[in-house]
C-alpha cells in the first residue's frame, strides 16, 4: 500500500477521552478537582509507587522534585549532557548548579564511569537526574553509587520512560522522586501535563502543596461543603497544577496505555528486522534485563560507512518522512555553559554521539504500511543525495 508521508509524531486521543472532557464540563468544576485526585491513584498505582501528584509539565516536575530536597543554594547535581534543555533549565531555577556528564560513545546515556569522573571533577554531587533516555532503563542505583549520591537525592527524569522498566520493576518508585511527562508527543499524551511519583509521603505533600503556591489546602478542598476559606504559605511554591480537564484526559488514555506500549514494542521490532543490516545504520540497543518503552526509536547514522546525517535527514524531508534529533548536547548551548559546571576534558562521548542521531517516527498510531515506508526510504537513500537524485 503507498503511503503519502509520515508524520514523526501523531497524538492518539481515545473517543472516551473527549466523552471524559464532556463529563468535566457539565460537572462545574474544570480545574484540579476529583478528577485529579483520581488520575494520581490510578497513575500510581500504574508504575507501582506509594503517591503520585500530578502537575503542569515534566519540567515543573523536576524543578518540584529538587526543590522538595531542600538542597542548599548551589548544591552541584549530575546532569546527562543529552538530555532536553527543559530539564537542565528546572535543575537552575530551582537555584541549583548543574554538573554536566558526558556520555557513552556506544550508548548516547551515561555510564557509571562518566558519573564517577563528573562528581570527581566537580568536587563531590549533591544530587543527580538520572535520565531514562528513548525509553532505554538507566541503571539508577548503579549511576548513584558509582557518584556518590544516595538514591534518597537521585531524581529520575521519565519524560521517555512511562513503561520502561529496570530488572523486575516498572520506572517509577525507586529514587527519592520520578518526573514523567504527559505532553502530545509522549507514550501517554494528554497535550501538556506531568506527574510526580515517590514512595516518600513527605515529599509529595511538599510537592502536593509547592504545584499551587504553596498554599496548605487547595481550591477545591477549601471549597468542600465543611471546608474552610482559611490557608497558609510557609514555603515558596509555584502555579504548577494540572486541571481536572487534562485529568480526565489521562484517566482515560491510561487505560489504554498497556495496549499501546505492547504496539511501540511491535514497531521498534519492525524497525529493527528491516534496518539491522543497512550499511551506515546502528539500531537501537534493546535492553538485556528490564524492559524499553519506546518513546523513541533512534538509529545512529554512521559517516564512515558512507552516510550523513543532516543530509539524510533533508532526504528524507523531500519524502515527507518526518524525524527529528534527539538531543542537541548541552555544552553546545551559550546558556548552560554560563551557568553548569563542565569538565576540562570536553565530552567527547557526547560530540561523537550527537552527529550520528537520528530519531524515525515512533508512537502507537503508526501502522506497519507507515514503518514500512520509513524503512524502505532510509534503504533507498544514498550518501550525499541530491534532490534529483531523491526516489520520488
Amino acid at each position: 500500500m503507498a503511503v503519502d508521508g509520515v508524520a514523526f509524531s501523531r497524538p492518539v486521543i481515545v473517543p472516551e477521552a473527549r466523552a471524559a472532557t464532556d463529563q468535566v464540563l457539565r460537572s462545574g468544576w474544570v480545574t484540579t478537582g476529583p478528577e485529579c485526585v483520581a488520575f494520581e491513584d490510578e497513575f500510581a498505582a500504574w508504575v507501582g509507587a506509594e503517591h503520585a501528584v500530578s502537575v503542569s509539565s515534566c519540567t515543573a516536575a523536576i524543578e518540584l522534585s529538587f526543590r522538595a530536597l531542600h538542597l542548599p543554594p548551589g548544591a552541584k547535581v549530575l546532569v546527562p549532557d543529552i538530555t532536553f534543555c527543559g530539564a537542565v533549565g528546572a535543575i537552575d531555577h530551582a537555584g541549583l548548579v548543574p554538573v554536566l556528564v558526558d556520555v557513552d560513545p556506544d550508548t548516547g546515556m551515561v555510564s557509571a564511569g562518566t558519573c564517577a569522573a563528573a562528581a570527581r571533577a566537580c568536587g563531590g554531587a549533591d544530587a543527580m537526574m538520572v535520565l531514562h533516555f528513548m525509553g532505554y532503563p538507566a541503571p539508577v542505583a548503579e549511576l548513584a553509587a558509582a557518584a556518590g549520591v544516595p538514591l534518597s537525592r537521585v531524581v529520575e527524569d521519565a519524560a521517555h520512560g512511562l513503561g520502561t522498566w529496570v530488572d523486575d520493576q516498572p520506572v517509577g518508585s525507586v529514587s527519592a522522586a520520578t518526573c514523567f511527562s504527559f505532553y502530545a508527543t509522549k507514550n501517554l499524551p494528554i497535550g501538556e501535563g506531568g506527574m510526580v511519583t515517590t514512595d516518600d509521603p513527605d515529599l509529595a505533600a511538599w510537592v502536593r502543596r509547592a504545584r499551587l503556591h504553596g498554599m496548605s489546602s487547595d481550591a477545591w478542598r477549601r471549597y468542600l461543603p465543611g471546608g474552610s476559606w482559611r490557608y497558609s504559605v510557609t514555603e515558596a511554591g509555584l502555579k504548577a497544577n494540572l486541571s481536572d480537564m487534562q485529568a480526565a484526559i489521562g484517566r482515560a488514555q491510561l487505560r489504554h496505555l498497556d495496549r499501546w506500549q505492547r504496539r511501540r514494542a511491535e514497531i521498534a521490532d519492525r524497525y529493527t528486522a528491516a534496518l539491522a543490516q543497512v550499511p551506515g545504520v546502528e539500531v537501537p540497543l534493546t535492553p538485556v534485563r528490564g524492559r524499553h518503552a519506546w518513546h523513541l526509536y533512534v538509529i545512529r547514522v554512521r559517516p564512515e560507512l558512507g552516510l550523513d546525517r543532516d543530509l539524510l535527514i533533508d532526504a528524507l524531508d523531500q519524502q515527507r518522512i518526518g524525524t527529528s534529533v534527539h538531543f542537541i548536547p548541552l555544552h553546545h548551548m551559550p546558556y548552560f555553559r554560563q551557568v553548569s559546571e563542565m569538565p576540562s576534558a570536553g565530552f567527547p562521548g557526547a560530540d561523537a554521539v550527537f552527529r550520528e542521531l537520528l530519531s524515525l517516527p515512533m508512537h502507537q498510531g503508526l501502522t506497519d504500511d507507515e514503518v514500512d515506508a520509513v524503512c524502505a526510504a532510509l534503504v533507498r537513500t544514498r550518501s550525499h543525495p541530491t534532490p534529483q537524485e531523491v526516489v520520488q
